[in-house]
């Protein structure tokens, strides 16, 4: 599957600096103020707002991850006794403090300075000392208010851009619901139609159709953090012939209308130098021997985290025999860093990389990470994480930024179809869907 050259094609057009939409000259940031809400998973997480002129023109929630890379930016959290130690009251606190009395006079549609400012104000490679959440609330939020009309347009800055195709979690594993079932996301790819309500509708039918194959096998139970239903199976595997049956059931043709997707999320069952899984010990080279079987015998387009964070010869192990069929996508192997990604570009040990914004902690180094990879030929997949909101940001993200693909969790929960329903809003501009795999 030549779905690389397709990629470039479609999504390879450089990122230009953000440019203001819709703000008045002379606008000036003069209020900054952050308080604690609940995630998805009724823990507490970030919420900022931002005031130009003395009015609420933005206002951003951050998510929280559970499966996450050592090597992200490091989110901030209280410890102690109060919320089982997961309270944001530092990170709050930081925004109010520090962070507020650096912003405010700034120009809200001058990204780059806020952030950089941002950065600075920090002094840590990781975010240590004021924490992700804090930053990126802070970056999020005069982003949103800066823009007057469509945010999708304020990221854009006039490039091409395109509504992605989405990587619907329909089944979860892992550490994202309590199953024995190790792969952590075996998701519906609905990429053969010319619109996106039609993608969107095909894989909302699978994922009912699924539910009912699960509940007529007496294995359907409840859902993951992410949506998708969290069924006990003998294996793994399982969990593919399970999906190739719904996308049937639904009335679609695999591969060709609907195809799969797994997030494998290695790392969470690496140890000792080993992969144990199914109750076998493998090798790199062993499971990357698996998955090639499963991509013969699945309509298998994506594979993400295949291997441990760290695992840099088995990635480019697979990605030298397989990378030409699959997309293959690094996330806690890159954890949106540009160091990281720099590397495996060199090395070439994948050919896609899944973006979380939370992973680097502001809206510039994330623009500077999908630049780098887009120059390099590298798929993009804007992410969500485990841990979510309400707020539908990164859908007008993926769609200003080209990416092509979005990963948000099943077509259920709110916290999850509030994405899906913006990029249905922003399908009334007539926006083109994208056309990969």
């Amino acid at each position: 599957m030549a779905w690389l050259a397709k990629c470039i094609g479609v999504r390879c057009a450089t990122l230009r600096s953000l440019r203001p939409v819709g703000v008045a000259m002379g606008a000036a940031i003069s209020d900054i103020f952050a308080r604690a809400i609940l995630d998805s998973r009724g823990n507490p997480t970030v919420e900022v707002d931002c005031f130009v002129d003395g009015t609420l023109r933005g206002r951003a929630m951050v998510p929280s991850g559970a499966s996450t890379g050592t090597h992200e930016a490091a989110e901030l959290r209280d410890g102690g006794q109060d919320w089982m130690g997961k309270g944001v009251s530092e990170a709050v606190n930081n925004v109010n403090g520090e962070i507020r009395k650096a912003l405010i006079g700034m120009d809200p549609a001058d990204q780059e300075s806020i952030d950089a400012v941002l950065i600075k104000l920090d002094g840590t490679p990781n975010k240590a000392r004021l924490g992700a959440n804090a930053t990126l609330g802070a970056s999020l939020c005069c982003l949103r208010a800066s823009s007057d009309g469509d945010l999708w347009a304020r990221i854009s800055s006039g490039d091409v851009v395109s509504l992605p195709v989405p990587m619907m979690n329909i089944l979860n594993g892992g550490a994202h619901a309590s199953s024995n079932v190790d792969i952590q996301e075996f998701m519906a790819v609905p990429h053969g139609f010319d619109e996106f309500s039609e993608a969107l509708r095909a894989g909302v039918e699978v994922y009912h159709s699924l539910k009912g194959i699960l509940r007529e096998e007496g294995l359907l139970g409840g859902v993951g953090d992410e949506g998708g239903f969290a069924p006990n199976l003998p294996r793994n595997e399982d969990g593919l012939s399970f999906v190739l049956e719904a996308i049937g059931k639904a009335g679609y043709i695999p591969g060709k209308q609907v195809s799969i997707a797994l997030d494998v999320a290695a790392q969470e069952f690496f140890e000792a130098g080993y992969y144990h899984l199914d109750g076998k010990e493998l090798t790199g080279t062993e499971l990357g021997m698996m998955y090639s079987k499963w991509i013969d015998d699945y309509p298998i387009v994506s594979i993400e985290d295949p291997f441990g964070e760290d695992d840099w010869g088995s990635w480019i192990e697979f990605t030298r025999r397989e990378g030409k069929r699959i997309q293959i996508v690094g996330d806690d192997l890159y954890v949106t860093n540009p160091a990281r990604l720099y590397r495996g570009i060199e090395e070439i040990a994948s050919n896609a990389i899944l973006v979380k914004l939370n992973q680097i902690g502001t809206v510039t180094e994330t623009m500077d990470v999908i630049r780098m990879a887009k120059q390099a030929g590298f798929g993009t997949i804007i992410s969500h994480r485990s841990g979510e909101t309400a707020d539908d940001l990164i859908a007008d993200f993926a769609v200003g930024t080209n990416s092509g693909q979005i990963k948000t969790g099943a077509p259920a929960r709110s916290d999850r179809t509030s994405k899906y329903n913006q990029l249905i809003r922003i399908s009334e501009s007539e926006i083109p869907y994208s056309s990969l795999f």
